[in-house]
């Protein structure tokens, strides 16, 4: 799924939407200290009122925010797995029979609780239901309705979130005139920060993919890998950080650590035109050829495949390991690299890290910024200098 697949469907979590229709709910509550199942209920969706039915839809858009490997992760599943996820999903993704709906999400509960015991009482609710999109986009002269033919789309997605205990208050009775202690015994169900998740299948544009499963973790650059791996049986994941460190380590070693900014310039912009170029399609990886080339592109010499398939062995210990090109370029057109020093920390966006230098004079070293225009510091226009001398002028 790319981030335009999450995008829409996530906007289909509202209430009274034809195009998508959540038959079954199911809740489960798990106690903290034993780590057992205190209770379960499956019923019709439409059977919650409406102040119900919205609670969960907004806990299933918050679910499904985020970025593509920072908080939601692509997982393909692992193979020849014993009690395999991807099975038992897809068994009740078909199953016709409530009973057996409920047996397949039951063996799901089952894993999370297996050799893991949660801080809180939790709950996790499951639903399956069915994601109509429309085959073309609607144009209001024509005769059929966009919407007339539509792509159907089962799925099941799984929210887990914590508990919290109720808060002790005091009240003021208008009626009595006096002041009351209010304590609430039974606990609060927090919707509006699920701590993880996934949902099956996977769609990219008009296609499901049942070999891929769509993981939410609670917080950003932080997947549950144990989830993943013993609950899921998703393969091991990286997030878009592991990616850029990665990718920094490999440039590091295939250089020496010695990088000038325009260099360094021209390595995003080339990785910014190879995402540009694929933005439509499926993002862009980067193997070691790739990495080389990219590298030779910008200006430096004495890159040699060797040099390149060295540093991912050495860093990732995989010379066949690919980066998403995505997860290592700055956010382009904002202010996304920090330059730190002693003296002052600048912000600079890619695309203008070329206007900044590194250079030594007199024994001394100097941060340079080119500028078009006056520079101006609390008010006063700076003084143009020659470099190193005051200008007279």
């Amino acid at each position: 799924m790319n981030k335009k697949d999450i995008a829409q469907i996530r906007k289909q979590f509202k209430l009274n939407n034809d195009l998508l229709k959540v038959s079954d709910i199911f809740n489960v509550y798990i106690m903290k200290d034993s780590s057992d199942i205190y209770h379960y209920q499956n019923q019709p969706f439409e059977m919650l009122d409406q102040d119900q039915q919205e609670l969960f839809m907004n806990n299933f858009k918050k679910l499904l925010a985020g970025q593509l490997d920072e908080k939601l992760f692509e997982l393909k599943f692992q193979k020849d797995a014993t009690n395999n996820s991807q099975l038992i999903l897809h068994q009740g993704l078909l199953n016709n029979d409530v009973d057996g709906w409920i047996e397949n999400m039951l063996q799901m509960v089952s894993k999370m609780l297996s050799n893991r015991q949660y801080e809180k009482d939790i709950v996790v609710t499951f639903i399956r239901g069915e994601y109509l999109k429309p085959t073309k986009r609607g144009n209001p002269e024509a005769e059929e309705s966009a919407r007339d033919t539509v792509y159907s789309h089962p799925f099941i997605l799984c929210s887990i979130n914590n508990t919290q205990e109720p808060k002790k208050e005091l009240l003021f009775d208008y009626v009595e005139r006096e002041f009351k202690y209010n304590f609430v015994v039974d606990p609060i169900i927090n919707l509006n920060a699920p701590i993880g998740g996934f949902l099956f299948p996977c769609f990219t544009d008009h296609a499901a993919d049942v070999n891929h499963i769509l993981y939410a973790a609670g917080k950003v650059h932080e997947p549950d890998h144990q989830f993943i791996e013993d609950v899921l049986n998703g393969e091991e994941t990286m997030t878009a950080k592991d990616d850029k460190i990665v990718f920094e380590e490999i440039i590091k070693d295939v250089t020496g650590d010695q990088l000038n900014t325009s260099t360094l310039s021209n390595v995003y912009e080339e990785i910014h035109r190879l995402v540009e170029e694929n933005e439509e399609e499926e993002q862009p990886k980067l193997d070691s050829k790739d990495v080389e080339r990219v590298l030779k592109m910008s200006g430096l010499e004495d890159i040699s495949t060797e040099k390149v398939e060295s540093a991912f062995q050495k860093i990732i210990d995989d010379d066949k390991y690919e980066i998403k090109a995505s997860n290592i370029l700055p956010k382009f057109t904002s202010k996304s690299i920090k330059i730190s020093t002693k003296i002052a920390n600048i912000s600079i966006s890619p695309q203008d890290l070329k206007y900044v230098k590194k250079v030594q004079l007199s024994g001394k070293r100097y941060l340079m910024i080119e500028v078009d225009e006056d520079t101006v510091i609390e008010g006063f226009t700076m003084i143009p200098e020659a470099f190193g001398v005051k200008h007279e002028d």
